[in-house]
């Protein structure tokens, strides 16, 4: 078992996390997953909210995702998101209007947008959830 483990956050235009944690905490479809050194090999969703990047006992930074992908193996996690942003770099007026915005679009979405104005609208949730605490 190594005393550190490689953390990757991709998204389909960079790297945009590459770095050796001793923990992160990915929001798991079924819940969250904490990865430690020398995790079993795992590949599951990513829900929309926060990844937790942690240095000993103390977080050193949360990103808000929209949803993904991550695959766990021993010494590597990669998450793999559309959209990563740094938690404080959230702005309470921008999430509420995202919120809003998602809101209005499922309410008058048609069969064929209905998909993906549901999806959108469960993004502006978590970010909203996210940022209140």
């Amino acid at each position: 078992m190594t005393a550190t483990l490689e953390f990757e956050l991709v998204s389909p235009l960079k790297l945009l996390v590459s770095d050796k944690v001793d923990m992160v905490i990915v929001p798991g479809i079924e819940g969250d997953i904490g990865v430690l050194p020398g995790h079993s090999p795992l590949i599951t969703n990513v829900r929309p909210g926060v990844i937790s990047i942690l240095d000993g006992d103390d977080i050193k930074q949360k990103l808000f995702v929209t949803g993904g992908f991550c695959e766990i193996k021993p010494d590597l996690c990669t998450v793999l998101s559309a959209e990563a942003i740094k938690l404080e770099d959230i702005d309470g007026e921008i999430a509420q209007k995202r919120y809003k915005d998602a809101e209005e679009a499922e309410a008058s979405a048609n069969d064929e947008n209905k998909a993906e104005a549901l999806r959108q609208l469960k993004i502006a949730s978590a970010m909203v959830e996210a940022i209140s605490g």
